[in-house]
Parts: C-alpha cells; sequence; structure tokens
C-alpha cells in the first residue's frame, strides 16, 4: 500500500486543454480568413478544424507521434480542403497556434497547492498522451520524471507506458498512483500495469463503465487527503 510516486495526467487534470485548443484555433482562423479572403474560408470552422485534425491523425497513426507535425499536416490538410495549397501559410499558421497553444495555457487553480503539499514526500511526475510541456506552462521544476507518448511512442492505456513511467519514478509498479481524468486511458491502463489509481472527476460525472478507480475526486484539493489516509493504511499494515 506504500506511495513512493504520483503521476498525474496532463491534459483535462492540470489544465483546460479543450478550451486552449479552441482558443488557439480560433486566433489561427482569425489570421487565415485575414490571409485568405475567399468565401471557403470565411466560411471554415473551429470545428472543420479539429475534424481535419482528428482525420489526419489517424491515418498517420502509428507513423507519426509528434503532435506539433500532426498539427502542421492539418493545417496543410485544411488550406488544401477550402481551395489555397499552402505549405508556407500552413507552417506559419501552425507556429501561430502553438504560440498561444503553450503561452496561453492555464492551470486549473487546485494545481498548485496540491503539488505544495505532496512535492515534499513524493517524487511527482507528468504522464501524457499530449504535448505540454512543464516548463511552457507554468509547472517548470515541479516534476521529476516526465513521460511523453510521443516519446516513448506508446499511448496509454498501454500498460506499456506505465512500466515505463515507474522505472523512470525509480519505484516498483506497486508504489506508483497515478491521477487522470480518463476511467480508460488513465484508471483501466494504471491498473492493468498494477499501479495504484485515482480518478479525478471534476465535472461529477456518472461512472456507467465497468473500471472503477482505488480512489475518485472532484478536485486536485482532495488529494493529499487521500495520500494521506493510504500511507496511513500502509504504516498500520507494517
Amino acid at each position: 500500500m506504500r506511495i513512493s510516486a504520483i503521476s498525474f495526467d496532463g491534459d483535462m487534470t492540470l489544465w483546460d486543454f479543450q478550451q486552449v485548443m479552441r482558443h488557439s484555433l480560433k486566433k489561427a482562423l482569425v489570421e487565415l480568413r485575414r490571409l485568405v479572403p475567399s468565401r471557403r474560408a470565411q466560411n471554415l470552422s473551429v470545428e472543420e478544424m479539429i475534424t481535419i485534425r482528428n482525420q489526419v491523425e489517424e491515418e498517420v497513426k502509428g507513423e507519426v507521434w509528434n503532435h506539433e507535425e500532426i498539427r502542421l499536416l492539418a493545417f496543410e490538410r485544411t488550406l488544401e480542403s477550402i481551395g489555397c495549397p499552402d505549405r508556407e501559410l500552413a507552417a506559419y499558421l501552425n507556429r501561430l497556434y502553438l504560440k498561444h497553444r503553450f503561452e496561453d495555457t492555464e492551470l486549473y487553480p487546485d494545481v498548485v497547492p496540491a503539488f505544495d503539499q505532496l512535492a515534499p514526500r513524493y517524487k511527482l511526475g507528468l504522464l501524457s498522451n499530449g504535448n505540454s510541456y512543464p516548463e511552457r506552462c507554468g509547472l517548470e521544476g515541479r516534476f521529476a520524471f516526465v513521460i511523453f507518448s510521443q516519446d516513448v511512442r506508446v499511448k496509454k492505456p498501454d500498460r506499456r507506458i506505465f512500466e515505463i513511467t515507474a522505472q523512470k519514478a525509480g519505484c516498483p509498479m506497486d508504489e506508483l498512483l497515478h491521477v487522470g481524468d480518463s476511467l480508460k486511458n488513465d484508471v483501466m491502463g494504471a491498473q492493468e500495469a498494477g499501479a495504484k489509481t485515482v480518478w479525478l472527476n471534476r465535472d461529477g460525472l456518472a461512472n456507467d463503465t465497468g473500471i472503477r478507480a482505488d480512489h475518485e475526486i472532484g478536485t486536485l484539493a482532495e488529494l493529499p487527503e487521500v495520500v494521506r489516509t493510504v500511507a496511513n493504511k500502509a504504516r498500520k499494515n507494517l
């Protein structure tokens, strides 16, 4: 029952990825419409851009892992879809998107206080299928280990990425606690690897799946108490 390290999912656990992604796409779309004053460009929507990006990701699955490369390919495809193929413009829009994507990321307000309480006793780490680098979203120096699926070419919920995480954390798998918002990617994946799990259910969603985390919380403010409870049980069992 001992915990040595705590790994955190990134998107929708530490920051609102959907919000910053859509915000950044809107910035890119405004610039695209300015530079391409055609009816098709004016009618293009953020939702269409998201759909195109998802289609591109599916097409290059297993071949292209880097999210920034996938986003570039998506901008190229987007310009093609409005009859304006232009790789240089796609690269420019990609840079603009990424600037806002990273610079405008805001942490949830419960993140830093929770980290401040946990860091003195546990190794904290980031385990993400995304690409939000700690130093670019206000968490520089906060993590003892960082694992991105695009770097190791294994994605959650594959148990192998949790095994890699435990290795990076320098602890046995059963001493790793993983915290995330996805029942499938975070909870199921970590459990199948043998780690302890916390489901962060910020929106109070009903769990109609067969996946059950060891603990469920609605905010990271509850996490230090959960960890203390686990630690106390471990001491009693010694």
